[in-house]
C-alpha cells in the first residue's frame, strides 16, 4: 500500500524551518506487516524535541527517515502470529519495542531492552528491515519504531498499548512519549515521596509531564523553572506551587527549602542546564537527567558533591517506564481528573504543516503540538 509521511532526507537545516523546510511530504510504499506486526492508522501525532533533535543533528540517526515516534492510532491490520490485538482496536505507541527476552526486559526494565534499542538505533523495526520505500525504491528509515508523522505506519506488536476507543487520540498520542517520560521519571525513576521538594528546568512537553507527576506524588514546594512566562503560567495551573525564570531559582529554593531541591528533574537536554539542575540539588539530593543533549555535550560536576555532600546524579530514559503496564494506569488517572493530559497541547495541525510545527518548537513557543496525519473526514476527537 501507499502512505503519506513526512520524510528527513538531511540533517542541519538553517531556521526559520518554514522557510528551508527540512521535512519533505511525500508518498512512500509501506509493506504490510510480518509476523508480530500491525500496520496503524496514525490518527494523532506530537511533535517532540527528540524529533527536532534529529533535524537538528544532534541526535544522529540514519536518513533518509520517516520522523514522529509518539502517536495514536487506529489498528488497520494484523501480522501473522498476532492473536491479542485486533482490526479496529485504538493503541497508543511506545518508542521502544522490546522483545521481552533481554537481560533487560527480563528484570522488568523493557525501556532499554538490547534489540530494541539496536532497532531504533539503524532505523529499522525489531523484527528486522524495512517497510518504507521511496518512488525510486530507496529504503525509508522508521523513527525509534513509529514513524508516526504519516498516514500509516507499520509497528512491532511491543511498541503498541491497546486502550479504551474512547480516550481521545489527542490525550492518547501524548501519553507515548511526554508522558511516560516526564511523568514517569518523577513516579518511577525517582520515586517521590509526598512533602519531598521538587523542581522541574525545562518546561516543555516533558517538563510539564514531571509537573504533573510532581503533583500526583504530593510533592512540595513543586518549583517550575523555564525563560518563558506562558510555560511558566502552565506549569502553575497544571499544579506547580512556583514558577520562575532561571536565574531566580536558586534564590527561590533557598528562600522555601533553606538549601536546594530534594530532587531536580532536567527536562532540556542542554548541559548547561543539566550543571544547573546539579547545583539546585540539596545535601542528599538527586538531580534525574530526561532531556536528550547532543552527543558529543559534557558535563562538568564538582566531584566532592558526590562523597562530599552525598548528592546523586541520575539519568532516566522513557521514565523508566513500562509501557503496557504504565500507560492504562495513567488513562486510569486522566479519568479520575488527576491528569490534565489534554492541557499540555499548544497546538494542532494537519502534516503538511509539518515544518511550522518543527519551527515553533525551535522557537520555544510551543509546549505539544500535534499533527493528525490519517484523520478521518468529520472525524470527533
Amino acid at each position: 500500500m501507499r502512505t503519506t509521511a513526512a520524510v528527513l532526507r538531511a540533517a542541519g537545516s538553517k531556521r526559520p524551518y518554514t522557510t528551508t523546510s527540512p521535512l519533505g511530504i511525500e508518498q512512500l510504499a509501506l509493506d504490510a506487516p510480518g509476523a508480530g506486526e500491525l500496520l496503524v492508522n496514525i490518527r494523532a501525532a506530537g511533535v517532540c524535541h527528540s524529533d527536532l533533535s534529529v533535524v537538528t543533528g544532534h541526535r544522529v540517526r540514519p536518513l533518509p527517515m520517516a520522523l514522529g515516534h509518539e502517536a495514536a492510532g487506529v489498528v488497520a491490520d494484523v501480522g501473522p502470529g498476532v492473536s491479542d490485538v485486533a482490526v479496529g482496536d485504538h493503541v497508543v505507541l511506545a518508542f521502544v519495542p522490546s522483545c521481552g527476552a533481554c537481560g533487560y526486559c527480563e528484570e522488568g526494565r523493557p525501556a532499554l531492552c538490547e534489540a530494541g534499542g539496536a532497532a531504533n538505533a539503524a532505523g529499522r523495526l525489531l523484527g528486522g528491515g524495512g517497510r518504507l520505500h521511496d518512488a525510486s525504491g530507496t529504503e525509508i528509515k522508521h523513527h525509534l519504531g513509529v514513524s508516526g508523522f504519516a498516514e500509516y505506519a507499520v509497528v512491532d506488536r511491543s511498541s503498541a498499548v491497546v486502550v479504551d476507543k474512547d480516550v481521545p487520540f489527542d490525550v492518547a498520542a501524548v501519553l507515548g512519549c511526554a508522558m511516560l517520560t516526564g511523568f514517569g521519571a518523577v513516579r518511577n525513576t525517582a520515586g517521590v515521596s509526598p512533602g519531598e521538594s521538587v523542581a522541574v528546568l525545562g518546561l516543555g512537553g516533558v517538563g510539564q509531564a514531571a509537573v504533573l507527576g510532581a503533583v500526583s506524588c504530593g510533592a512540595w514546594p513543586i518549583v517550575a523553572v523555564d525563560p518563558v512566562a506562558d510555560k511558566r503560567a502552565l506549569a502553575v495551573a497544571l499544579g506547580a506551587t512556583h514558577a520562575c525564570e532561571p536565574g531566580e531559582a536558586e534564590g527561590l529554593l533557598r528562600e522555601l527549602t533553606g538549601g536546594g531541591s530534594r530532587w531536580v528533574f532536567e527536562a532540556a537536554g542542554i548541559s548547561a542546564v543539566m550543571e544547573h539542575a546539579f547545583a539546585l540539588t540539596r545535601r542528599g539530593g538527586t538531580a534525574v537527567s530526561v532531556g536528550l543533549p547532543a552527543p558529543d555535550a559534557k558535563v562538568t560536576l564538582p566531584a566532592l558533591a558526590f562523597a562530599g555532600e552525598a548528592k546523586t546524579f541520575a539519568g532516566s530514559y522513557m521514565g523508566s517506564s513500562v509501557a503496557q503496564r504504565d500507560i492504562p494506569l495513567l488513562i486510569g488517572m486522566w479519568r479520575e481528573g488527576k491528569l490534565p493530559v489534554e492541557r499540555l497541547v499548544s497546538g494542532v495541525l494537519p502534516l503538511q504543516e509539518i515544518n511550522t510545527a518543527f519551527e515553533e518548537l525551535a522557537a520555544g513557543r510551543a509546549v505539544r503540538q500535534l499533527l493528525h496525519p490519517g484523520e478521518e473526514p468529520g472525524e470527533a476527537r
